[in-house]
């Protein structure tokens, strides 16, 4: 059973800026990309046509590490250097409730206890 933590950027409109600067710096390889107007078009909430080509989610790859980024911003506001999120992913159920136990307790829960999208 393995653990490993991934950094998570919330890029506010600059990721495919970044996942080009990485692919060129560090040989980056793009695993998934996904844009927000490649998802189903919700009629309550329209995507404003500036939006449709900014990345809802994307999954670098770097040597033996993954570098995940978003232009998505889970606060209501986007502060410089704040929006770093460390994904911590394993493979085992009860650790992975354990972990989220113990980390929820004094901190900030973003996200709930999910299953990753690259496990299913």
């Amino acid at each position: 059973m393995s653990t490993c933590l991934i950094p998570f950027l919330e890029m506010n409109g600059s990721a495919q800026e970044a996942i080009d600067f990485y692919v060129k710096a560090l040989d980056a390889k793009v695993a998934y990309m996904l844009r927000f107007g490649d998802m189903p078009e919700d009629p309550k909430a329209p995507l404003p046509p500036e939006k449709k080509d900014q990345v809802n989610y994307a999954i670098l790859k770097i040597g033996d590490s993954e570098l995940q980024i978003t232009d998505h911003i889970t606060g209501s506001t986007y502060e410089k250097g704040t929006q770093i999120t460390i994904v911590v992913q394993t493979n085992d159920k009860d650790k992975a409730t354990k972990y989220f136990e113990a980390l929820k307790e004094d901190g900030q829960v973003n996200d709930p206890l999910q299953a990753s999208w690259a496990a299913l």
